[in-house]
């Protein structure tokens, strides 16, 4: 698809389940049953349900978009974003990405036990950066995230706040043909997402499509152009933010 058009995620007809367990009731078992008995009725305590999370999915992105996926809990938000990441499978459909996605959510994988800025590092080199370009980089990463002399402490003692800037800048600070980001942004301060916002706004610049799952309408309104009103797994809505926006507050408030 790379160097085609100018489309950069084309997701067809896709078809999303996972599994949960749940628990069933099962008899009481006699004290004199034997030790197989009881071992056999406590693996009939889990059943497992599948639950169709994405139902006939469709939609295409292009260079220079970001899009808000909105929708209650549950809608299926955040599994479209792991679905187009590749981290969990498809059913049937089809995703067709021009280059790798990168996923950033508030549960980012980091080192808890290290510092904030050996994540730095790990993290560059994780994105493709030589170490020579995140030594280079590791000055503005540390300024953009705010996080000042805590930089040098273990991400287990950071806030859930602190932890998210750190995640956003080490992922914003290269640039991302597909960059998908989940709530990430709703546990920063004010400033943090003023400059989270005018990141987004320089990667839409430079021909990038940027994803965001967002409870924050206000963020959904200053960062992005287009929006995906998705409902129990099924598109309701796609089209410009505002009316996307507008009638999915009208229909839930």
């Amino acid at each position: 698809m790379a160097g085609i058009d100018n489309r950069t995620v084309v997701v067809e007809d896709l078809h999303v389940y996972y599994r949960i367990r749940t628990k069933v009731k099962s008899k009481q078992i006699p004290a004199k049953r034997t030790i197989v008995d009881k071992a056999m009725r406590r693996t009939r305590k889990a059943a497992v349900k599948e639950v169709h999370a994405l139902k006939g999915i469709s939609f295409t992105t292009n260079q220079g978009e970001a899009v808000a996926i909105i929708g209650r809990n549950g809608a299926g938000k955040s599994t479209l974003l792991r679905a187009i990441a590749g981290l969990i499978p498809a059913r049937s459909g089809s995703i067709l990405t021009s280059s790798q996605p990168s996923l950033l959510g508030v549960n980012a994988a980091l080192m808890n036990h290290l510092s904030g800025r050996r994540n730095i590092e790990l993290g560059g080199l994780a994105l493709g950066m030589t170490p020579a370009e995140v030594e280079e980089k590791m000055d503005s990463i540390i300024e953009f995230s705010g996080l000042g002399e805590f930089i040098e402490l273990p991400l287990s003692t950071y806030s859930t706040g602190m932890g998210a800037r750190l995640r956003f800048a080490i992922a914003s600070a290269v640039p991302q043909e597909i960059l998908m980001i989940d709530e990430a942004l709703a546990t920063g301060d004010v400033n943090f997402k003023k400059r989270s916002q005018e990141r987004i706004a320089e990667l839409k610049s430079h021909a990038g499509t940027v994803f965001l799952v967002s409870h924050s309408h206000s963020v959904i309104r200053e960062t992005c152009n287009r929006a995906i009103w998705l409902d129990k797994g099924i598109i309701i809505v796609d089209g410009p933010m505002a009316e996307v926006l507008n009638a999915y507050e009208e229909a839930t408030t």
